[in-house]
């Protein structure tokens, strides 16, 4: 039996209007966070729930889940990772996930969502977490009518059916273990490597460097490793980010200091990692799976392998230190690769996570992970969370945040709603470091392409294995396929211990 063409036809035409609908939401939550005046929040507010709620209306029509029920029963002999399959099974995935919502509870999410990140940058201007605490404690209690209603007819937990939402199919447990066995490999490394005599001068990187120069640098660095400007910008905001207005429309967002390089830089080179993959998506499916991004774990692993295997390499340096000393400040000169490199590869406790090297950085979003849980499960509450978030900076990273923009207020998520997200940076980690240890094998003079600024190969690689499959693969099917081995911490934690035993001499 093959599949109703009309049908199918119907189906896209449906999903993509949907799809459109939510980039207009997306262009104006862009916009808030970008250059809307203050006083604007509130009808911008009720401007985003308005259009989320016709998104809702779309993707929960009756008729729409007729016919998609109908090519489910056709499609089963189609070969399951084509792009007709996985757009009937994800789309029918997503129709009966929303249709669990009822639209008015869509809305008063949409509604606490943008009031609630309109909240968490006043309050952590203002550094008093005690701003934004209404606005945590009601969407909390409305991600968790959320998650409830998710979990009907399942076995999942409530935590487990908001992740769902990030990372198809992905189980607390299993995530906990993972995290556990990673963490008893980091904690002995950044041990060993803070009682090492042989540290970095980061004298180079703080500078004072000027942001003008700053922002030129790093639209040049995006530029050259695959950004394309035709097709999206870089601006500023209080936390870095990347959303896709459109599919020749994708907006990448960082923010400078001038006493701290990396940053701006590698906070830039992140965002362009989410921007490149955003890119290398099929244009001719945007809105369907085949153009969609995998998962947010796939998403992540992008922006981190640009950030880091590439971007944190000594052979990057040796590329990028010439036009630095050019475009940032001459006082640069006399200072070489190495010297760079190994600043950029500093280890050391930290309290901000989007600023954390590679080997303390997955204790950031341990905590994260760990304080979430509690937070859902109601084992923690809003009032009980900057004691416990900084409690858990002393136990775990021995520092502890003085301020609440430093500890509790630094990230954006939850002011989002976005619990459940967190984990993804981990895993894009540990996909991360697995691919790059493929496309090593693959491409053997890497090393030297980087050290010569030639990005084309390894992004072209990257297009075609990773982006071009869109979300007709899981994650864990496309990591197989990719690399032909199971999703695995191994890679990362070798990856960290080679550099970093070199550059510690531990």
């Amino acid at each position: 039996m093959s599949i109703d063409d009309r049908i199918f036809a119907d189906v896209c035409d449906h999903a993509r209007k949907a799809a459109m609908l939510q980039t207009i939401a997306d262009t104006l939550e862009w916009d808030e966070r970008t250059g809307m005046p203050s006083a604007a929040g509130e009808y911008r507010a009720q401007q985003v729930s308005t259009l989320r709620a016709q998104v809702h209306r779309l993707r929960t029509d009756a008729k729409y889940g007729e016919q998609l029920a109908t090519l489910s029963e056709q499609a089963a002999a189609l070969p399951p990772h084509g792009d007709h399959a996985a757009t009937i099974r994800e789309l029918n995935v997503d129709f009966r996930r929303d249709s669990k919502l009822p639209e008015d509870l869509v809305q008063r999410l949409s509604l606490a969502t943008v009031r609630g990140q309109q909240s968490w940058d006043a309050a952590r201007k203002a550094d008093d977490y005690r701003q934004f605490k209404p606005a945590l404690a009601e969407i909390l209690a409305l991600k968790k009518e959320q998650a409830d209603r998710y979990r009907e007819g399942s076995d999942a937990t409530l935590y487990e059916s908001l992740l769902d939402e990030f990372e198809p199919g992905g189980r607390e447990a299993k995530l906990a273990e993972v995290f556990q066995e990673l963490r008893s490999e980091l904690v002995p490394m950044i041990e060993a490597i803070g009682r090492s005599p042989n540290q970095p001068d980061l004298q180079c990187v703080r500078g004072p460097f000027d942001l003008d120069r700053q922002r030129a640098f790093s639209h040049q660095v995006c530029e050259s490793i695959g950004f394309d400007f035709s097709r999206g910008r870089l601006d500023e905001t209080s936390h870095p980010f990347c959303t896709t207005l459109g599919p020749d429309d994708i907006r990448i967002l960082t923010r400078y200091e001038s006493t701290w390089l990396p940053g701006g830089l590698y906070g830039s080179m992140h965002e362009a990692g989410h921007g490149i993959y955003e890119q290398g998506l099929r244009a001719d499916w945007f809105g369907l799976p085949p153009g969609s991004y995998a998962s947010l774990s796939v998403h992540e692993s992008q922006s981190r392998l640009w950030e880091n295997q590439v971007g944190r390499s000594r052979a990057f340096w040796q590329w990028l230190l010439p036009q630095a000393t050019e475009v940032l400040d001459s006082s640069l000169e006399g200072v070489s690769a190495d010297e760079f490199y190994f600043a950029t590869n500093a280890v050391g406790p930290s309290l901000i996570r989007v600023e954390a090297d590679e080997a303390t950085y997955n204790l950031h979003i341990i905590i994260r992970f760990d304080l979430e849980r509690q937070l859902i499960a109601g084992d923690l509450s809003v009032d009980q969370l900057p004691e416990a978030w900084n409690a858990r900076y002393e136990s775990d990273l021995g520092i502890r945040p003085t301020s609440d923009a430093d500890g509790v207020l630094q990230d954006v998520h939850w002011s989002a709603g976005l619990f459940g997200y967190f984990p993804t940076y981990t895993l894009g980690n540990l996909i991360a470091a697995q691919l790059f240890a493929t496309v090593q094998a693959a491409m053997p003079d890497l090393e030297h392409q980087i050290a010569t600024g030639e990005f084309g190969p390894l992004c072209h690689w990257l297009r075609k294995n990773v982006h071009e499959p869109g979300k007709c693969y899981r994650t864990p099917q496309l990591v197989q396929k990719v690399t032909g081995n199971d999703l695995s911490a191994a890679p990362l934690i070798s990856y960290l211990k080679d550099k970093l035993s070199s550059l510690y001499q531990f």
